[in-house]
């Protein structure tokens, strides 16, 4: 298994860049990157390897960024957060998102029925699969399915474009 301080030396620079892109502020990225190895240390015996052990820390990363956001109560860009949602991924270069690729993404959400939109609007927002299985009366795997059917739909979509 590896040691935390194994993680630290060997992943710090790639999430701190990938903070440093969430966050575009220095000294934010670098809290957030000491709470991200925190809660590494404290998850790693839980760590099941069905990732890498990269994408598991950026997937902490994330939650600690959106957790900051809730916490904060900043105002976030509903465009930051559908950027972030599209290119979950270990590759910070895949974050960056242009004007021209967030217009192809909302018009591509506009060809979807409300629910599956609502559904992507609601998963942006941070909502669990649950939470939003309620809210339409469906199963929490419905709404899983959806979102992850839309999504591929979009990155296919957009790969095919040579947007992404």
């Amino acid at each position: 298994m590896f040691s935390i301080e194994e993680l630290y030396q060997t992943y710090k620079k790639d999430i701190f860049c990938y903070l440093q892109s969430l966050t575009r502020d220095y000294t934010l990225s670098e809290d957030l990157l000491s709470e991200t190895f925190m809660k590494a240390l404290l998850a790693l015996p839980s760590f099941r390897g069905e990732s890498s052990i990269k994408t598991w820390l950026i997937g902490i990363a994330r939650n600690v960024w959106l957790q900051h956001l809730r916490k904060a109560r900043h105002w976030v860009q509903y465009d930051d957060l559908l950027c972030v949602y599209l290119t979950e991924s270990e590759s910070v270069e895949e974050h960056f998102i242009t004007k021209e690729k967030l217009e192809r993404i909302r018009a591509l959400l506009k060809t979807k029925d409300e629910r599956t939109r609502s559904i992507v609007d609601l998963r942006v927002e941070g909502w669990s699969y649950t939470e939003i299985a309620k809210k339409w009366s469906i199963t929490e795997n419905s709404a899983r399915v959806i979102d992850f059917r839309t999504r591929k739909w979009m990155k296919e979509t957009l790969r095919k474009e040579e947007l992404l």
